[in-house]
């Protein structure tokens, strides 16, 4: 029992530690501009609406969550739709190469961004696609698919075969029975897969920067970036943005922490 409390209790202190800068940033949200610079500083604020109403009204926060919303959610739904069929086909189609193919899929999702900035920049540019969404979309594909096809062929390989065989016998094309039977079982690994992808898309910064310019495409992380005028630091404006822009994250891993933990634990076990 002891050894159970303490461990509890070290929980605690970690959760504590890792929030309490997310905390202090919500808290000084909702401070009076008095309260921002007073000195010994506030710790609970008067709940003012005066910086969220700046970040939304005259900072133009709602154009960038609209852009974010429309730039993920689409990177998002196409990369799971690639990743999907990739994944399958990796899955049901046992080639000599496929674990090397794996896993050079793994190191390409942990290669560092700056290190292919300069061709993915030149290619959209040839593209024509330099401040469009679907530039900044393809890249997003392109650094989020490596990493959902490696999670979806975990999951598509516990797909019993037999139950496929049974739905090729009744008449099932391949394809029928890969939309029919294969994704509905695997239904936890590709929410857990399209999640992961949503949210690296919705933080992505560094790509959104050098591909989006127009202050009337840019996305959540950059809007937020470019907040600082010319002598100032809108510290206010930038923690209710900041806080706003974090809301929906927590909302959906609060919503459905259960099928992010399940799937990436049966991916853990059956990989």
């Amino acid at each position: 029992m002891k050894r159970a409390a303490m461990l509890g209790i070290f929980s605690v202190g970690i959760g504590v530690y890792c929030l309490l800068p997310y905390l202090w940033f919500a808290l000084t949200s909702w401070k009076s501009p008095a309260e921002l610079t007073a000195i010994p500083p506030k710790l609970i604020p008067s709940f003012h609406w005066d910086f969220y109403r700046s970040a939304l009204e005259e900072r133009g926060l709602l154009r960038y969550i609209a852009n974010s919303i429309i730039v993920a959610g689409t990177a998002t739904c196409i990369t799971v739709a690639i990743g999907s069929v990739a994944a399958y086909a990796l899955a049901r189609f046992q080639l000599p190469w496929t674990r090397a193919y794996l896993l050079l899929l793994l190191a390409i999702s942990m290669f560092p961004q700056i290190a292919i900035a300069g061709p993915v920049w030149n290619l959209l540019n040839h593209l024509d696609w330099l401040n469009t969404y679907r530039g900044v979309v393809a890249a997003y594909i392109a650094l989020s698919l490596p990493l959902a096809t490696w999670i979806l062929t975990t999951f598509f390989r516990e797909v019993p075969h037999e139950i496929e065989e049974a739905a090729l016998i009744d008449g099932c094309s391949r394809f029928q029975a890969f939309y029919k039977i294969v994704l509905p079982i695997s239904a936890p690994g590709i929410f857990t897969a399209a999640l992961l992808v949503f949210i690296n898309a919705w933080n992505e910064f560094f790509f959104a920067l050098i591909v989006l310019t127009d202050p009337n495409l840019q996305t959540l992380p950059v809007g937020i970036a470019l907040f600082p005028g010319e002598y100032t630091m809108p510290w206010g404006e930038i923690a209710a943005a900041s806080t706003l822009a974090t809301v929906p994250l927590i909302i959906l891993t609060l919503l459905f922490q259960r099928g992010i933990v399940r799937g990436l634990a049966a991916g853990a076990v059956k990989g």
